[in-house]
């Protein structure tokens, strides 16, 4: 027998086990193995099936956080406008209550000012009162003292009593 050329028998009997070992690998073998490329087929396309879904939801998210920036941008704009609003509101209503205030001095000043003014007044009068009483009662004397210059006095105050 030569090992390069086979002989019939080794054919056949080489033949026949690899038909066997088909046979016991076809009912014992191929079934968990092709099992377990189907369940990692399986595996990989809900894996893909995933990852597109989360790839979706991803882009869903992106454009969620856009949206809410963009009105989270339109809030902040809003609440600086209405601080803007209510501060300049504010400075208005303080400088008004300012310029009242400052009216209000003015007018209590002016009136305290007439007041001391009006007193000054009355005082000068009540001053002025006293020394010409004391003039007239000075030259009331001066006349009175002399009994001609009285009568003089006394026809001159009843002509002018008549006369007003």
């Amino acid at each position: 027998m030569d090992l390069i050329t086979p002989g019939l028998g080794l054919v056949f009997w080489t033949v026949i086990t690899f038909l066997f070992l088909l046979v016991i690998l076809k009912k014992f073998a191929w079934k968990p193995i092709l099992g377990a490329v189907g369940e990692r087929e399986d595996g990989i396309k809900k894996a893909l099936a995933s990852a597109e879904n989360a790839r979706k939801e991803m882009e869903n998210l992106h454009a969620d956080n856009e949206r809410i920036l963009k009105e989270a941008r339109a809030e902040r704009e809003a609440l600086l406008k209405d601080a803007r609003d209510i501060k300049v509101k504010l400075i208005d209503e303080a400088k008004a209550e300012a310029e009242t205030q400052a009216n209000k001095i003015i007018e209590q000043a002016q009136a305290a000012i007439e007041g001391e003014k009006r007193a000054a007044m009355a005082e000068l009068k009540n001053h002025v009162a006293n020394l010409s009483i004391e003039i007239a009662e000075k030259v009331v004397r001066a006349e009175l003292s002399n009994k001609d210059k009285q009568v003089e006095l006394v026809e001159s105050m009843l002509g002018e009593a008549k006369l007003n």
